[in-house]
């Protein structure tokens, strides 16, 4: 079976791209031979751009219910490998390397939409290729998605996971293409050319050419509900020395990355504006690392924190600290 444009929409509950580009709206505020490319095949692959920046998104934890049933989500879905599996851990990663933990706390309550925590971790392909073969990996799978979008900069697919954590998945354009002026980048939401990406990519939609996830698939950013964008400033751009690069106040977000990439981190005030600390007993986001490029950036992030009044403890290869709503936060070097 070949699936079309219309079958993709129906995944995200919709018949129209208007309807999906309004899915991704809520998410952000987007016939050939199938092959696997030979500088994948051949393992010369380069990390993404937004991997390559001083600072950078490394690993998200979540704490969850259910442990098996969302281990074999993000195993089926996105076609990540299991690196360690025990009875309250699960470690899921791409190439070896370890992008999602797993916590199992049965007993949890529920995340509720209002509190500071996870909006969703931002699932970078490698290319448009391995966008356009696993969306038709989710599409023969059947996998609900909430919406489509191409924000200029990348083109983006959302979903959420079993207990409500969200997620995107996405591929980067070249950054060359990008729209700055000064030290703001474009970031628009738009429809997705679904067609488009299936025709110049030249995938086949009657086969599932997925097979796993690709060995550098990585976390490109990860995009948090605060309760306050002036706090999550202080925590995110002053203390840990990211750049707003998009968003304001008006908007209810905030988007900041390092070396020029278009957002390593997100927050909005959306739905959990002047939401107060997280509760541990909750689901959702435990902890998400960052990785700096070098001890410079550890000394002076460490440094600044501590100068504002954020506690700072040590962990392996750098350290940890807890932001305005209580998010851990762990900055290690890369």
């Amino acid at each position: 079976m070949t699936w079309t444009r219309r079958q993709l929409l129906r995944l995200a509950g919709t018949a129209t791209l208007s309807g999906a580009m309004a899915g991704a709206l809520r998410a952000e505020g987007a016939e050939g031979t199938g092959e696997i490319p030979t500088e994948l095949r051949d393992g010369a692959a380069k990390l993404p751009f937004a991997l390559t920046r001083p600072i950078h998104v490394d690993a998200v934890c979540l704490r969850v219910r259910d442990l098996r049933q969302m281990t074999d989500y993000y195993k089926s879905v996105l076609g990540l490998e299991t690196l360690t599996d025990g009875t309250d851990l699960v470690t899921l990663g791409a190439g070896g390397v370890a992008l999602l933990h797993l916590a199992s706390h049965p007993n949890a309550e529920p995340q509720s939409g209002n509190q500071a925590g996870l909006y969703h971790t931002a699932f970078l392909m490698p290319d448009r290729a391995h966008l356009a073969r696993w969306l038709v990996h989710v599409a023969r799978a059947q996998v609900p998605l909430t919406g489509f979008a191409d924000h200029s900069v990348s083109e983006a697919v959302y979903l959420d996971d079993p207990e409500g954590n969200g997620i995107e998945v996405y591929c980067d354009r070249p950054e060359d293409r990008w729209l700055w002026a000064g030290n703001q980048v474009s970031m628009g939401t738009k429809e997705l050319d679904i067609d488009d990406i299936f025709t110049k990519t030249k995938t086949a939609t009657d086969r599932d050419l997925y097979k796993g996830a690709p060995e550098t698939l990585r976390i490109g950013h990860i995009h948090l509900k605060v309760g306050a964008l002036s706090r999550a400033r202080d925590f995110y751009a002053t203390g840990l020395g990211l750049d707003v690069v998009a968003g304001s106040d008006q908007r209810g977000a905030t988007f900041l990355s390092s070396g020029r990439y278009h957002h390593h981190i997100g927050a909005n005030i959306w739905q959990s504006e002047n939401a107060g600390p997280r509760q541990d007993t909750m689901t959702g986001l435990d902890w998400f690392s960052l990785k700096a490029e070098n001890e410079a950036i550890l000394a002076a992030c460490k440094a600044e924190l501590e100068t504002r009044g954020y506690a700072v403890s040590a962990i392996d290869g750098g350290f940890e600290a807890k932001d305005p709503w209580g998010t851990r936060v762990r900055l290690i070097k890369a």
